[in-house]
């Protein structure tokens, strides 16, 4: 379980929660694994084996007991059993039952939880890291802190977009173009992917939330992938998988995004030859694999504005009507685009 997931199931709304919150309220503390294999097992002294189903009062009964609680999926496997990690594990927690659970992580490679008597709060430990359970309500102002900031880069990806399609249609876009759209769009990604986390550690508290984000974001990877099919030789997946290697000042810098893009001979000011694959896109109800044909047939931008409708219609599947609705809507597009980009 990685820690998206882990953070999902321990989000409002989910049974898991639930059970956790009835142990704050009941004053109590707690140590749950959430896994079972021979590692865990061995980690095990004295309790009990349950094997039941899992259900959040039955986790605040268990936790009275003061030893630690066993589930795996959907089933309590064992309860009141003491952790025995091995102690040469290094942690940096002080509190006994803190500390224990962190050891435990890390050693069994499986999420633990731990619940603070003392201090009422939630600590989760997976993948080596600590991350303390926050409420809802700090979750919200973070998420919607970062929703904002993910609208202004949208609107300001849209632009840079626009103005690309300006260049394509004149001809005149360059390397430094194409770094500067990736650079934008790799933002957003970035942006939407923290975003996202704030959306899963809400659960049912994060419906209204995820709606706003889906809206933002409809498109971003659609984007990417008409960028990369006019521009590089990489597919979409990994073209992003590159660019997310990229630190944030590494990516600031034009020089290695068109390094990484594959971009970086003859410069940033070289020029770049669209194969009209973005352009296509925008033309309503032209099918994506009557568009992917199109602009095959065509291989470059140029040649594609330059087709009359007799070019258009020796494409195969190409007939009178899809003919003039490609030439009408390259035509819209082309003038639109100038106009923009001019006033």
């Amino acid at each position: 379980m990685d820690l998206r997931q882990t953070l999902g199931a321990v989000a409002p709304g989910t049974d898991l929660r639930d059970g956790l919150e009835r142990i704050l309220r009941g004053r109590t503390g707690a140590i749950v694994v959430l896994g079972y294999d021979e590692v865990v097992e061995s980690l095990c002294s004295g309790g009990f084996k349950l094997d039941v189903e899992f259900t959040a009062a039955r986790l605040r009964e268990l936790a009275k007991m003061d030893g630690a609680v066993i589930i795996d999926g959907h089933t309590i496997r064992r309860a009141n059993v003491q952790l025995l990690p091995d102690h040469t594990i290094g942690s940096l927690e002080t509190g006994m039952r803190h500390r224990t659970a962190d050891r435990v992580a890390r050693q069994s490679g499986f999420p633990v939880i731990s619940v603070s008597q003392s201090m009422r709060i939630i600590t989760l430990y997976v993948a080596g890291a600590r991350y303390p359970i926050e409420g809802s309500d700090l979750i919200i102002s973070k998420a919607n802190q970062a929703l904002s900031t993910l609208e202004r880069y949208v609107a300001r990806l849209e632009e840079v977009l626009a103005s690309l399609t300006a260049l394509e249609v004149e001809d005149l876009v360059t390397v430094r173009d194409v770094v500067i759209a990736m650079q934008r769009l790799e933002m957003v990604s970035r942006i939407w992917d923290e975003a996202e986390g704030y959306v899963i550690q809400l659960g049912t508290d994060g419906r209204l939330l995820n709606l706003q984000l889906e809206e933002l974001v409809s498109g971003i990877d659609r984007g990417r992938a008409l960028i990369v099919a006019d521009y590089l030789e990489a597919d979409a997946e990994t073209v992003h998988q590159r660019m997310g290697t990229l630190t944030a000042t590494q990516l600031a810098n034009p020089e290695e995004v068109a390094r990484v893009l594959g971009l970086k001979q003859g410069g940033l000011d070289t020029p770049l030859e669209s194969r009209g694959h973005r352009l296509l896109s925008h033309i309503a109800r032209l099918p994506e694999s009557v568009a992917e044909t199109i602009a095959l047939h065509a291989g470059n931008l140029q040649a594609l504005l330059s087709f009359s409708l007799e070019d258009l219609q020796q494409i195969d599947g190409i007939g009178p009507y899809r003919a003039r609705l490609v030439r009408e809507g390259l035509a819209q597009l082309a003038e639109s685009a100038i106009l923009e980009r001019r006033y």
